[in-house]
């Protein structure tokens, strides 16, 4: 367990307490009626003034003091232990075409499209990936950047989970300018390896750069390409809408990889070509990325961080709301 404070320069509020007490010392008595004998409210003033002024004080800077450890935000942190970083950066380039509506798989039962399945897979290679930065590139007419390369994997799954067909234009298929999106993302990065895993069910018909241009470009920086043609061989089924009781028609249609292509792009990058036909396929993706060279350097990692704010925030405003109840109530000031 290590205590620390995640904000500690508001702890220097503290020192400014014993200077604004001082500082209201010096304001002078308070107001009082004039009498003309003190004796007559004598035992009133001195119950007044040790007992009602003292306490009420001494609540208002202690909840003070209570705000100024509590903006300083401290925290418990636990679990400490070293990990081991890859050194390895990577982008993995999506295919979000029309094409990809095909249910031609099957996840935990049920018949799904191949945009399905390429979530699936995809979500378990980050999570076996914990120290790697990932990237996240979609592309159908056009690529764009989902998510650029990062630790943060919680934040690229929430990427993941709401990528839905339809919000790109997924008229084609623009395999080169999702290749060369993502080799760009890797570009300024300087890690010991760079990986593009690049999946896609069709063939490059749209964007201004072929597949070989990006190809060649991931070469000459270092990046190593691994493709993935997603989908069943010979025809695949694609929904056609429902009938009367919710059931979805199909319709066959020929499944069109342009295996060629992608064989091409690895061979160029020193990656490998695969064809996902089914989830086992990613997992042979894994195995050869883990037998990449890795630069391994040892890290301190917590493995969770409890904020202890609450704790000095709410005694200070419950102390607060006692200064104000009694000091309007019991004992009230007279005026």
């Amino acid at each position: 367990m290590n205590f620390t404070f995640g904000s500690p320069w508001w702890l220097l509020g503290l020192l400014s307490i014993p200077l604004l007490a001082w500082l209201r010392g010096r304001t002078g008595p308070e107001s009082a009626f004039v009498y003309s004998s003190l004796s007559l409210v004598k035992g009133i003033t001195e119950l007044r003034r040790s007992r009602a002024g003292i306490v009420l004080l001494n609540l208002r800077w202690i909840a003070l003091a209570l705000f100024f450890i509590g903006m300083a935000r401290p925290q418990v942190a636990g679990g400490q232990a070293p990990i081991s970083a890859s050194g390895i950066d990577i982008a993995v380039a999506m295919d979000m075409s029309g094409s990809m509506v095909a249910e031609d798989f099957e996840l935990r039962g049920e018949r799904v499209n191949r945009l399905a399945i390429a979530k699936d897979t995809l979500r378990t290679f980050v999570d076996e990936r914990p120290a790697d930065r990932v990237g996240l590139v979609v592309f159908g007419t056009e690529a764009f950047v989902a998510a650029p390369p990062t630790l943060d994997h919680d934040f690229l799954r929430r990427v993941i989970d709401r990528l839905e067909l339809g919000t790109i234009n997924g008229e084609q298929t623009a395999i080169g300018s999702g290749l060369a999106t993502a080799v760009n993302r890797l570009r300024q990065l300087q890690s010991k390896s760079r990986i593009v895993i690049l999946l896609t069910d069709g063939q490059n018909n749209a964007g201004k750069i072929p597949p070989d241009t990006a190809a060649e470009a991931a070469k000459a920086l270092g990046v190593k390409v691994y493709t993935i043609g997603v989908g069943t061989r010979g025809l695949a089924p694609v929904p056609q809408g429902v009938d009367g009781f919710g059931r979805k028609h199909y319709a066959r249609v020929p499944v069109d990889i342009d295996e060629p292509t992608l064989q091409r792009i690895a061979q160029m990058t020193g990656g490998k070509y695969f064809r996902a036909d089914n989830t086992e396929t990613l997992r042979r993706i894994y195995s050869e990325i883990d037998r990449l060279e890795k630069s391994e350097a040892k890290l301190n990692k917590y493995a969770y961080v409890e904020e202890l704010m609450a704790w000095a925030v709410v005694p200070g405003l419950a102390l607060l709301f006692l200064e104000l109840l009694l000091g309007n109530t019991v004992w009230r000031k007279l005026p």
